[in-house]
């Protein structure tokens, strides 16, 4: 009896090292069809990612709506658990541990218009008459960052707090442009009656400074202990396991869709 005892005293540090200590905290915003809100209401494909490792790990996922810009400040400074749907780069890296789910890519769009192709971030900026609209908080890397600073030079460039607004403007004039990935601007899309006849006059242009990259999670070093980001990053990767995320893509886009913008982390295709 002393002995079965004492094995399971020795057990229960490792039992509770498997649970994650609290509720997990994620502020969310609208995101295409990865999430989606109304009202109170959050839903998505990764709120139902998460919402099925709940069913089956050991963690507990607090969601909640804020705008886009606002998520992620609150998990650069600490108050926010996770950073999800998310693209890796320098910046996120140095206040989280990213896990990729899909591999993705974000486009040039324009809406209605016949002028010459663009295929890179010098062709935008050698073509005065041309605006980009982007979302405010999003960013594909360093070079997108330094091309929004080169067009604001020029004040060419405008900033809206979600992918609707950008649809809106850019419905309004076809010089306006924007880069985003097609599923997430599709997402905004067809939710809207205002700008859902927008869809089969989209023109979605590769560039070359924006490949196939990869979209996830981060995971906060700031905010979690190093028990909790181990026990997360343990979840998280067995959802890339079983193809959760693109699974959820899948079910949710038009083939024609995720041909631009998003693939399987197991896809072998260029």
């Amino acid at each position: 009896m002393h002995k079965k005892i004492l094995i399971l005293s020795l057990l229960l540090p490792l039992i509770s090292a498997a649970n994650c200590s609290r509720l997990i905290n994620v502020p969310v915003s609208p995101t295409g069809l990865s999430v989606t809100t109304s009202g109170d209401e959050i839903g998505g494909i990764y709120p139902d990612i998460l919402r099925q490792l709940e069913k089956t790990e050991d963690c507990r996922f607090q969601l909640s709506v804020v705008p886009r810009a606002r998520q992620e400040v609150m998990f650069k400074m600490g108050k926010a658990d996770l950073l999800i749907p998310a693209s890796k780069t320098p910046q996120r890296d140095e206040y989280g541990i990213f896990i990729p789910l899909v591999r993705n890519r974000a486009t040039l769009i324009s809406y209605n218009s016949n002028r010459p192709t663009i295929s890179s971030f010098q062709d935008l900026l050698d073509s005065p008459e041309l605006r980009l609209v982007l979302v405010r908080g999003f960013d594909y890397g360093v070079r997108y960052q330094n091309l929004i600073i080169e067009m604001s030079k020029r004040e060419r460039l405008i900033l809206e707090p979600d992918p609707l607004s950008v649809a809106r403007t850019l419905k309004t004039n076809n010089t306006f442009l924007s880069i985003m990935a097609p599923s997430i601007f599709y997402g905004a899309l067809i939710g809207d009656n205002r700008v859902a006849d927008m869809l089969d006059k989209l023109r979605y242009e590769a560039l070359n400074e924006l490949p196939w990259g990869e979209s996830g999670v981060y995971i906060s070093k700031i905010s979690l202990t190093e028990a909790d980001r181990k026990k997360l990053r343990t979840v998280l990767e067995s959802s890339v396991n079983s193809d959760l995320a693109w699974k959820g893509f899948q079910r949710a886009y038009p083939s024609e869709v995720l041909k631009e913008s998003i693939r399987s982390l197991r896809s072998t295709e260029k």
